[in-house]
C-alpha cells in the first residue's frame, strides 16, 4: 500500500502559528507606513491650499479676506478658487464629518479624526460642506473692531510681512479657523474643546500625527508642527512668543512627555 502524502495537524498548527506571529510583527510597521502615508497627503493637500490662498491674495493687492461676525469666513470666499472636491478640505485621518446629514441645531465641531461640519449653506457654499482644516484667523482683514472680542491692531490683514516662516496660514484643525493668544491654556486632554475664539489654540493642538499636525505658513513651507512648538508661532501682531510656556504637567499631562519646542 502507498503511503499518502500530506500535513499533519500539528505540522498545519505549527504553520498557521508562525504567520500569526508574522502578522503581529508586521502590522504595527503596516500601522505606521499607512499613518505616514496619511501624512504626506495631508501635507499634499495643504501645499495645494497655500496656492489657493496665493492665488486669492495676488488678485486682491495682497490682502486676505475682510471678515466680520457674519461674512468673509474662508470657506465661503474660497469656494469658487479651488475643485469643490470635498477631499481637499480634508486630511486623510480625519474625513468624515460629526454631522453627515447636515441636519439644523446638531453640533459642528469636529475631533481629532473627525471632520468639521457638515455645513448649512451659506453666501458662496453649498449645503453639506465639511473640513479638517483651519486658517489662522489673525490673517482676516477685520471688518470691525474688536472681532471675536480680540483687537483689530492684532490682524496681519496681508500676506506682504516679514518673518513668513513662522507666520501659520492654514493647519490640522477641529474647526474651520481659530485665533490663538500667547496665553492660551493647553487642553486637559486630546480634543477638549473651548469654543470662543479666546483660548482657541485648543482648536489646533490636536494629536492628528502622531504628537504634531501639519500647517502651511505663509512663505508656503508646509511642514509637521510639535503640539508644544504652537505655542512658540507668530500667530498674530501682537503675539508674544517669549512668553512663559505652559506648565505641561498640570495644566496636560497628557503632553508631559511630548517632545518641547
Amino acid at each position: 500500500m502507498r503511503k499518502m502524502k500530506g500535513f499533519t495537524l500539528i505540522e498545519l498548527l505549527v504553520v498557521i502559528a508562525i504567520i500569526a506571529l508574522l502578522m503581529g510583527i508586521l502590522m504595527p510597521a503596516l500601522s505606521r507606513v499607512r499613518k505616514q502615508a496619511r501624512a504626506v497627503v495631508c501635507q499634499t493637500n495643504l501645499k495645494q491650499w497655500g496656492a489657493i490662498f496665493a492665488m486669492y491674495t495676488d488678485e486682491n493687492r495682497g490682502m486676505f479676506p475682510i471678515r466680520t461676525q457674519q461674512s468673509g469666513r474662508w470657506i465661503d470666499v474660497l469656494f469658487d478658487y479651488y475643485y469643490k472636491e470635498d477631499k481637499i478640505r480634508c486630511c486623510p485621518t480625519a474625513t468624515k464629518p460629526v454631522n453627515p446629514e447636515a441636519e439644523a441645531g446638531v453640533r459642528i465641531e469636529g475631533e481629532t479624526f473627525k471632520a468639521w461640519g457638515r455645513l448649512l449653506p451659506s453666501a458662496g457654499r453649498p449645503a453639506g460642506t465639511y473640513g479638517s482644516y483651519g486658517i489662522n484667523h489673525w490673517l482676516y482683514k477685520p471688518g470691525q473692531d474688536p472681532l471675536y472680542g480680540q483687537p483689530a491692531k492684532g490682524y496681519w490683514e496681508t500676506k506682504n510681512l516679514r518673518g513668513l516662516s513662522n507666520i501659520p496660514l492654514f493647519l490640522d484643525c477641529w474647526f474651520w479657523c481659530g485665533g490663538p493668544e500667547n496665553d492660551d491654556p493647553p487642553p486637559k486632554f486630546d480634543g477638549e474643546k473651548v469654543t470662543p475664539h479666546r483660548d482657541s489654540m485648543n482648536r489646533f493642538c490636536i494629536n492628528r500625527h502622531q504628537r504634531t499636525i501639519n500647517g502651511i505658513f505663509l512663505d508656503q513651507t508646509v511642514r509637521k508642527i510639535g503640539l508644544k512648538s504652537l505655542w512658540r508661532l507668530k500667530w498674530s501682531r501682537i503675539y508674544d512668543t517669549t512668553s512663559p510656556l505652559p506648565n505641561w504637567e498640570t495644566a496636560a499631562p497628557w503632553m508631559a512627555s511630548f517632545p518641547d519646542p
